[in-house]
């Protein structure tokens, strides 16, 4: 199990400049978030990715396995989790104390 970063980069999240990358690919059954722009999940049978609002503002994943999405902060206002099923990617962005669904485009079959 592993998690592969790309190249290192700059953010400024909630007025913090921290040290992140573009990208992650996530292999492991548990994962935070860590002010990537995309994650990428595969390899395991299910993870739990907790949505990390101290260091990530903006992220979309992609779900090649299943994938619970877990937040301390409501989704949409109503949620504490969220369900991805293999194939499908979700966008989430953190705004006024809350986590939003901004696009998702569900499973694909092609």
């Amino acid at each position: 199990m592993a998690v592969f970063k790309s190249i290192p980069s700059k953010r400024i999240i909630n007025g913090f400049t921290i040290e992140t990358s573009e990208s992650s690919v996530v292999t492991n059954d548990f994962y935070e978030t860590n002010g990537e722009y995309l994650i990428v999940v595969k390899g395991v049978e299910n993870c739990e990715l907790k949505l990390n609002h101290n260091n990530t503002d903006h992220v979309v994943i992609k779900a090649l396995t299943n994938v619970l999405v877990k937040s301390d902060l409501l989704i949409d206002e109503e949620f504490n989790e969220v369900d991805l099923t293999k194939g499908s990617c979700v966008e989430f962005k953190y705004v006024g104390n809350y986590w939003y669904i901004l696009s998702s485009d569900g499973l694909k079959n092609s």
